[in-house]
């Protein structure tokens, strides 16, 4: 495999900090103001916070594997069902929502938008840190 390794451009590293940022407020907006009971709003968040730390978890050892860095296969498995279970997880808690679908849309759109996002984090910081940033 014969890549050219670049260090992240400024716009990107500030693109994906602000769509996490952007994604993760959202969300978190849409809970403070949504007509849910206390146990369903933590619910949604659990759901948002594994779902961030099983992206970067996927993302850092898919890397870890592309660079020849050992990772377990177990560890490589649980991280990649770690990000399905979170997916699913959201969509099983808004299906029985009762939300209206823009409510719904809103949620799945936001989350998409952070899971994504913490991934380009994690690539930019690993990339930054590889390449001397």
């Amino acid at each position: 495999m014969n890549t050219m390794a670049q260090k992240p451009s400024f716009a990107f590293v500030a693109a994906s900090w602000t769509a996490l940022l952007v994604g993760f407020a959202a969300f978190l907006v849409g809970l403070w103001n949504a007509n849910m009971q206390l146990n369903e709003k933590g619910y949604y968040l659990a759901v948002l916070l594994y779902g961030l730390f099983s992206a970067v978890s996927v993302q850092k050892s898919v890397r870890d594997r592309l660079d020849g860095i050992p990772v377990t296969g177990i560890y490589y498995g649980l991280a990649w069902a770690s990000v399905l279970i979170a997916i699913t997880m959201l969509v099983i808690g808004l299906y029985n929502a009762t939300l209206t679908l823009s409510e719904k849309g809103f949620y799945g759109m936001s989350f998409a938008m952070s899971l994504f996002a913490a991934i380009a984090v994690q690539k930019n910081t690993r990339d930054s840190q590889t390449l001397g940033g």
